[in-house]
């Protein structure tokens, strides 16, 4: 075990489920309503899931792929019979209790949208960090892809495809604006790789869109502290890129954060290009629709996903 790369030792791989040692909160701005948001997460019973409560409505919203009501621009969640209550912009969170290994938290939070911060999901792993971590006394659920599963959308495509172990990632994009262009990462998902790789990549998004979706009303949170814009060959950003290629990096983080939505964890590779959350949500939406692609079966115990690490490395 010691000898393992530290990419491939993976704190969040458990047989058991996990859940938050203590409450731990936060305030922020939403990322499309520009609203100043208190969050907190709080220790949840084995079982419970990922669940935001509209403290300012008093309404649950399971964080589940079937109750995602809105992918433009942010995935959003609501209750069929109470659309009102929507949750937005949940990815950047969901994506850093996914890599934590969290199982059940109650996310509770006094408006439409989960704060943006700086853009990236370093500073929900502060949080997390922060509570701590407590292993529960109930099996993890993990959902293994057994055959490919994929949508498309032109030139775009989601697919799922069995794996060994985890979930794999390996995603594409290709964008006009020289200062983006085309990138490309392939990785397994670990508590560290998501830490070293993934975290820190910021959203982004051009100049040229920016008048359009504020006209929209939307991106009224937004600025050079919580976003990377690009007008052209040219990073509007004083400080520029976190990494060369944070693009793709941001567009994975999505993908896991969109990924975690699908009430357990996903044992399956996960390959697209120019994929967004749209497509995202479809592909779990297709991957369920099909009862003969997926099961439902307990997490393997640490030391399997050692050997097979070991025999990757």
């Amino acid at each position: 075990m010691d000898g393992l790369p530290e990419s491939l030792k993976p704190a969040a791989v458990v047989s058991c489920q996990r859940t938050l040692k203590s409450a731990i909160s936060c305030v922020g701005v939403g990322l499309h309503t520009g609203q100043r948001v208190n969050l907190a997460l709080h220790p949840a019973a084995p079982g419970t899931g990922i669940v935001f409560r509209r403290t300012d409505l008093g309404v649950d919203v399971p964080a589940r792929y079937d109750l995602v009501a809105e992918t433009h621009l942010c995935t959003a969640i609501a209750l069929p019979d109470r659309p009102h209550a929507r949750v937005g912009t949940v990815e950047h969170l969901v994506a850093a209790l996914t890599a934590s290994g969290v199982d059940n938290v109650l996310v509770e939070l006094d408006g439409p949208e989960v704060p943006v911060l700086d853009g990236s999901a370093a500073p929900f792993l502060f949080l997390i960090d922060c509570a701590g971590l407590a292993d529960q006394p109930a099996p993890r659920q993990v959902i293994e892809v057994l055959r490919p599963v994929r949508v498309e959308s032109g030139e775009a495509f989601a697919e799922l495809r069995p794996a060994a172990f985890g979930l794999e990632l390996s995603l594409s994009i290709d964008f006009a604006a020289p200062a983006i262009g085309r990138q490309a990462l392939t990785m397994q998902l670990t508590d560290a790789s998501f830490r070293a790789e993934l975290a820190a990549a910021r959203t982004f998004t051009q100049r040229a869109d920016i008048e359009a979706m504020q006209e929209a009303g939307l991106a009224r949170g937004g600025s050079l502290e919580n976003a990377v814009v690009v007008d052209g060959a040219h990073v509007l950003n004083p400080e520029g890129l976190r990494q060369p290629d944070e693009f793709v990096r941001h567009k994975l983080l999505d993908a896991v954060g969109d990924l975690g939505l699908a009430g357990g964890a996903v044992q399956g590779r996960f390959v697209a290009h120019r994929s967004g959350h749209t497509l995202n949500n479809a592909l779990l939406r297709a991957l369920f629709a099909d009862m003969t692609a997926w099961r439902v079966a307990a997490a393997e115990p640490l030391s399997r996903f050692y050997s097979f690490a070991a025999r990757a490395a």
